[in-house]
């Protein structure tokens, strides 16, 4: 039996591995999106600040996603050291999940993504497009598989016991697995989010510092009317995620929800120090019956209460219960400032208040995202698979100071690695996007229709 500070030391690395992976491709995923919108727009209207917007951005993908592809090699190494019997009783399960995001989405990416960077001087216009559609929908490809794997590991469907481990059934309903859809929409529309307000940030510094403001200014609109649609769609999904979290995670709910006993008409709880010892919320606000509607949509639902297995059984009510408010009020807070900025018009270009609210909203949606990863991962606890296999059966059996080493080294390799990519980040920022002359040099014959050219380069 793994002792428990093994199994802690585990848990952690794996969380720090996975947290630190996940900034990438979530980056991605929305930056993707974006160039492809970006580089239409230049075939179409042959205006060179859209060219000029997909370089500068092409960069900052480039550099995302080779710390995202390092990154994620680790993951599957720890899987294996760390937890091994999981992989050994899950394996034909969700093994060949994980496989697929190689086989398809990994290798698509990666076989357009040399034509994406380095193709502009060598094939047209259309074929560089068409590279550039591949690569974003390769980003959404392999979403596609990790929230599969995932979502089957909180709603484990379609598989059956032999002696040790599990054998699938049917991998169409291992897919599409109950939580899968809502969870991996929810994921979409967290990423484009993200990159919304991570170009809307960097573009309000550009206009605050008198920078490329033609292009700041264009991408800062684009950034704002993006998020104005996809954030009121977010709110809408996300009360998707949790009508099935609490259908089929329960304790899940329970804990957002800080409730610790069964009961009908439960109240929203605003704001509490939850005492899991004691079961009981100190300082509580609290809002009547709103908890009971938004999860059932039923002013006096029934929501069960964590009183429904015992304290060792229950997820860490203190983190979920956090994670979740943090999550919920940046989400508000991604309505909010689109909307003030539609509220501003054309003022906000004047306004160095709003553009220090936009370079503060820079990395929010990636404190957004792990705050949802962290209630997702951590109110699955006490299980790996929910129900079916605990975590603690699921850690390998090693010793604590082979944990402690490996823990040791990784956040220091990890601390050099994000240092690294914050300094190649700041300095493609502070080096902005390229001239006319750059441009064409670099571009070559893509360039050979005429362009629409800005008065003020």
């Amino acid at each position: 039996m793994i002792d428990d500070l093994t199994l802690l030391l585990s848990r952690i690395q794996f969380a720090i591995s996975i947290g630190f992976h996940g900034i990438y491709p979530t980056l991605n995923i929305g930056m993707a999106c974006f160039i492809l919108i970006m580089e239409s727009l230049w075939v179409k209207t042959n205006d060179i600040v859209y060219l000029q917007i997909c370089q500068f951005w092409n960069k900052i993908f480039a550099l995302t996603f080779g710390v995202g592809v390092v990154s994620g090699i680790v993951l599957a190494y720890q899987l294996g050291t760390n937890f091994g019997p999981f992989i050994a009783y899950a394996g034909e399960v969700i093994g060949p999940l994980f496989a697929n995001e190689t086989l398809t989405a990994f290798f698509l990416e990666a076989g357009f993504l040399g034509i994406m960077l380095f193709g502009w001087k060598r094939v047209g216009r259309s074929l560089h497009l068409f590279s550039t559609a591949m690569v974003c929908f390769g980003t959404i490809l392999s979403a596609f598989w990790i929230m599969s794997a995932n979502s089957w590991m909180q709603t484990p469907v379609s598989y059956t016991l032999d002696v040790d481990h599990l054998v699938p059934i049917s991998y169409a309903e291992i897919i599409f697995n109950p939580s899968f859809l809502t969870r991996f929409t929810h994921m979409l529309f967290s990423a484009w989010l993200t990159a919304c307000f991570f170009i809307l940030g960097i573009s309000c510094y550009y206009i605050h510092q008198g920078i490329a403001t033609d292009k700041a200014k264009l991408t800062l609109k684009f950034s704002l009317i993006a998020a104005l649609i996809l954030a009121p769609m977010q709110l809408m999904v996300g009360d998707a995620v949790g009508l099935i979290v609490h259908q089929y995670q329960p304790m899940k709910t329970a804990a957002m929800e800080a409730n610790w006993r069964t009961q009908s008409g439960v109240p929203l709880v605003l704001f509490a120090l939850p005492d899991q010892t004691n079961q009981v919320n100190h300082y509580e606000i609290s809002i009547p019956k709103l908890a009971s509607f938004i999860n059932t949509h039923d002013w006096d639902g029934e929501l069960e209460g964590l009183d429904q297995v015992a304290i060792a059984d229950q997820p860490n009510v203190f983190v979920i219960f956090w994670t979740f408010r943090i999550m919920v009020g940046l989400g508000l807070c991604f309505i909010a400032v689109p909307v003030l900025g539609l509220c501003l018009g054309r003022r906000i270009y004047n306004k160095h208040w709003f553009q220090w609210i936009g370079m503060l909203m820079t990395p929010m949606g990636l404190v957004a995202t792990t705050c949802g990863w962290m209630t997702a991962e951590v109110g699955r606890q006490p299980w790996i698979i929910y129900n079916v296999m605990r975590t603690r059966d699921g850690a390998s059996l090693i010793p604590v100071e082979s944990v402690t080493v490996s823990l040791t080294v990784l956040v220091i390799v990890y601390s050099i690695v994000l240092s690294c990519y914050m300094y190649y980040l700041f300095k493609v920022i502070q080096t902005g996007p390229m001239d006319l002359d750059n441009l064409k040099h670099t571009v070559g014959y893509l360039l050979n229709k005429p362009v629409v050219e800005d008065p003020n380069l």
